[in-house]
């Protein structure tokens, strides 16, 4: 199982996931060059959701179709300071979710 945390210190942000940094993913959409945010519905939140999700399911489509969903849901309303989620509550996540992704703008 994978835990992802987040911690805010001063102006700077780290993500981790089991203790090693969450790759950002820009590769897939570069919502934000600047980095990772959570707590507010946003660029930043939008890359985190997308690399949690590329992370954890291991599926570059699967996770750029459902990010946005995934921030509204869950990074929106993380704790600005430090938050932790665990793959678990991803997989339930996925679980509701997925069916009621929209597809991807053309």
């Amino acid at each position: 199982m994978s835990i992802y945390r987040g911690t805010r210190w001063a102006r700077a942000v780290a993500v981790r996931v089991d203790y090693h940094p969450l790759p950002p993913r820009n590769d897939l959409f570069n919502h934000s060059p600047n980095g990772f945010e959570w707590g507010y519905r946003g660029s930043g939140p939008a890359q985190l959701a997308l690399a949690i999700l590329a992370h954890h399911t291991r599926d570059d489509g699967r996770a750029v179709r459902l990010h946005q969903i995934f921030k509204d849901d869950i990074i929106a309303l993380l704790d600005k300071d430090y938050w932790e989620i665990d793959s678990v509550l991803v997989d339930r996540w996925l679980e509701i979710r997925d069916g009621d992704a929209p597809l991807p703008a053309a």
